[in-house]
């Protein structure tokens, strides 16, 4: 079983930057495709990036170029670096661990999550 938790949320301002990390444990993080989704209220929950387990990045047309996702598998330790933040980048941020075939953009495709980090940001 894999326990995912996120740090780093908080409160920032137009154009601030916030990182984001989400520790992993009970599993083999090296091994995990993880990926970033985010929900706004009212909502659906929708991907913000992912890596795969070789270092692979991808991310949602909305945040390339801001934001950059790494892996430290020797801390098995998710992040997330948020640049050039925007009010509509205000959400709840999760981490989850991929753990079928499914596009790596389909909720589905992942079956642990952490239980999500508040990110605002101020215009």
């Amino acid at each position: 079983q894999v326990q995912l938790v996120e740090s780093g949320g908080g409160l920032a301002q137009t154009g601030g930057s916030l990182r984001l990390s989400c520790a992993a444990s009970g599993g083999t993080f090296s091994t995990n495709g993880m990926g970033w989704f985010r929900q706004a209220p009212g909502k659906e929950r929708d991907f913000v990036a992912y890596i795969s387990s070789g270092g692979s990045t991808y991310y949602a047309d909305s945040v390339k170029g801001r934001f950059t996702i790494s892996r430290d598998n020797v801390k098995n330790t998710l992040y997330l670096q948020m640049n050039s933040l925007k009010p509509e980048d205000t959400a709840v941020y999760y981490c989850a661990a991929r753990t079928t075939s499914l596009p790596i953009q389909a909720r589905y495709a992942y079956a642990y999550w952490g239980q999500g980090t508040q990110v605002t940001v101020s215009s």
